[in-house]
């Protein structure tokens, strides 16, 4: 991740006063980059997923595309719902075993954590934000004060708070199609989720080995974001997300010519499509800024005295 300082201007941002990802719009920094993204020419950019959103953290529209449409969120739906238990400040090293009561039994998605499996509600919430185990997530629901209704309340509750609103929940997992946001409300979730380190460290980790049993050995976990994989990238948070109704989902924190940006993509088609969108995103902006930079250097050699 990078410095602190990052971290520490978006703590700093009032998320429930300011349109999202507005904080200090009107300093010097904000003008820069409006002026970059300014730059930037939306027909060059072909994306594939239906929905998009690129906007940084002063609130500036780099690109958007149905960004205010309300759609399926899949296992985005599970930065939500990390968000709440660590507000709720429950016990992460409390052990939380996994039970029938946990099973997918509304697409039947399989999990290696079987039942009577055993881990901390910390590694549960790695689990759930690093590879969207969704068992993971059913255990951190139902051992929320309150259960699965409390869970769900406490979500939408805290998306009205963000002024999601276009957003409802309606599980921890993101597996119900009635999980809905629009893009921009899911950058308001975004520039929110930086201010857990948690959901930092856990969303950007490459893997991660648990024991369940104690008497097995240790089951080897994968982030499903491989743009973490790229040196390319610089990402502070990041969630993927799959169901049918959803299509593939990306959404990431991350940074463009050294501003804080949200990066929103929906409803793609194909499973490597979000991050060759997120790609495109990148060399789109390099290119752009760097054409614009050259252009304007050779103008001003062209007009230049000698003396």
């Amino acid at each position: 991740m990078r410095s602190c300082s990052v971290v520490m201007a978006v703590l700093l941002c009032p998320l429930m006063l300011l349109p999202v990802g507005q904080c200090l719009a009107d300093g010097p920094t904000s003008e820069h980059a409006l002026r970059l993204w300014k730059q930037l020419d939306t027909r060059k950019l072909k994306l594939r997923s239906k929905t998009a959103l690129i906007v940084d953290r002063y609130g500036n529209s780099i690109y958007e595309r149905d960004a205010d449409k309300a759609v399926p969120i899949a296992s985005v739906t599970k930065l939500m719902t990390a968000m709440v238990i660590l507000d709720a400040k429950l016990p992460l090293d409390e052990a939380i075993e996994i039970v029938k009561a946990d099973r997918d039994l509304l697409r039947l998605t399989g999990s290696r954590l079987r039942v009577g499996a055993t881990l901390s509600r910390g590694d549960l919430l790695t689990l759930a934000l690093m590879s969207s185990e969704n068992r993971a997530a059913a255990a951190l629901g139902r051992t929320f004060p309150g259960g699965m209704d409390g869970i769900i309340e406490t979500m939408n509750r805290k998306a009205e708070e963000l002024g999601m609103r276009r957003s409802r929940f309606a599980d921890p997992a993101g597996l119900d199609a009635d999980n809905v946001a629009s893009a921009h409300d899911l950058a308001r979730l975004v520039f929110a989720a930086m201010q857990y380190a948690e959901i930092r460290a856990a969303t950007t980790r490459s893997r991660m080995d648990v024991r369940p049993w104690k008497k097995r050995g240790p089951l080897r976990y994968v982030n499903t974001n491989r743009l973490l994989r790229s040196s390319k990238w610089d990402i502070q948070v990041s969630k993927t997300g799959y169901i049918n109704e959803a299509g593939r989902c990306l959404v990431m924190h991350t940074e463009f010519e050294g501003t804080p940006t949200v990066l929103v993509l929906l409803n793609s088609f194909g499973k490597l499509t979000p991050f060759g969108d997120a790609n495109r995103v990148r060399k789109w902006i390099k290119s752009g800024v760097q054409n614009t930079g050259q252009r304007q250097a050779r103008s001003e050699a062209g007009t230049g005295h000698s003396g």
